[in-house]
């Protein structure tokens, strides 16, 4: 990567980076990855309300399009001292702790390499909305099968490995999950007389048990994990019974067929609790994510850029537990997710001192340039 390029990127991470705009909210991200884009290319920007993309046209008559996807929100954690104050967010309780600021950057940084390099081939810069909230992703994948790819690539950073490595894996590479809330109705009464009441606290209680015992039962094709995020019954008002409850979980699975099982598992057992305690049950479902799968043909040429780069490669050995819209795009076209290493002692994403590596910026734009010549 050309030294001034990289310098420039650093710039619009740190400047991403105190700037971070949660998902759905990510307009000034959009403008300032526009200006920086329209600043040193003349490639051509479409805008599709909360995302957009950059296309390259490459001079030789039916080349095929190879896109490349970067996530622009941030997350609702506040940032930590550990980040230097020359960049730390601007915005309290919001700040880029999953490194999407360094995607969005790289990206950026390998779309002006492209336009300066002039290869023979189509190349799409596709920055989405929404991806921790796994809304982004399956717009986006429309659009790009609409618009005939042949391939599409992506990123992520990864702490606990060596600083520079390239960590993939063939097939399943990252779990599906969504968010299921389980609402209990019952009547409030007196705390001296709950017997006038309808309580949920018997349901909530059995809810948490099962919830636990379900990932050991033997009815799953592969590993599933459910985790209870939030259990809330009531106030701190000693004189009262509540007779509203909820409990929240996170499930997740290697297989979507397997997620599905998990949910209609666990909303039968609340409906069945409900009823015996005489309660009124209804559910709801948040940020639902596919299984993400990596194409043989994306990942072999992940790993050809990887070895030409005389970088260290590692498998990873169990998929990522950790969810990612990406998934929505493999679906529609090949494509692999990989992931580049932070350092085996770096801070680990969603973590209040987390800060992009800026010494990864680079060798993420060294693969993507990579990966394009197996296309050229």
């Amino acid at each position: 990567m050309n030294s001034e390029n990289k310098d420039k990127i650093i710039s619009l991470r740190h400047l991403l980076h105190a700037n971070p705009e949660l998902s759905m909210q990510e307009i000034n991200t959009r403008h300032f990855l526009i200006d920086f884009l329209k600043k040193y290319t003349r490639l051509e920007i479409r805008e599709y309300g909360h995302w957009f993309c950059a296309l390259y046209h490459a001079p030789v008559p039916g080349a095929p399009m190879i896109a490349f996807r970067a996530d622009m929100d941030a997350l609702p954690i506040p940032e930590g001292d550990a980040v230097p104050k020359d960049h730390a967010s601007l915005h309290p309780g919001v700040s880029h702790k999953c490194g999407h600021d360094g995607h969005c950057a790289a990206l950026a940084g390998f779309a002006l390499e492209v336009w300066q390099k002039q290869p023979s081939v189509n190349v799409c810069f596709l920055f989405q909305h929404a991806e921790e909230t796994g809304q982004g992703g399956r717009e986006c994948a429309e659009s790009l099968a609409d618009a005939g790819c042949a391939a599409v690539y992506a990123v992520h950073n990864l702490s606990g490995y060596p600083e520079n490595s390239i960590i993939c894996r063939r097939g399943l590479t990252q779990c599906a999950s969504r968010g299921l809330t389980l609402y209990f109705h019952g009547r409030a009464s007196h705390a001296s007389q709950p017997e006038d009441g309808l309580s949920p606290a018997g349901a909530l209680s059995r809810m948490v048990s099962y919830s636990q015992s379900l990932p050991h039962s033997h009815i799953f094709r592969e590993k599933v994990l459910c985790t209870v995020i939030r259990i809330h019954m009531g106030e701190k008002d000693f004189g009262i019974a509540p007779g509203e409850g909820e409990i929240s979980f996170t499930i997740r699975a290697n297989q979507e067929s397997d997620l599905e099982l998990l949910e209609q598992l666990l909303r039968e057992k609340a409906a069945g609790l409900a009823a015996a305690d005489g309660l009124s049950m209804e559910y709801q479902i948040a940020d639902p994510f596919p299984e993400t799968r990596n194409h043989d043909s994306a990942i072999t040429a992940v790993e050809q850029a990887a070895k030409r780069l005389g970088k260290e490669r590692i498998e990873l050995p169990e998929p990522w537990r950790a969810s990612e819209d990406f998934g929505y795009y493999t679906k529609k076209c090949p494509g692999a997710i990989f992931y580049v290493g932070n350092g085996t002692d770096y801070a680990p994403l969603h973590s209040t001192d987390y800060d992009f590596n800026d010494r990864i910026l680079e060798t993420i734009v060294d693969m993507y340039l990579e990966i394009l010549t197996e296309y050229c």
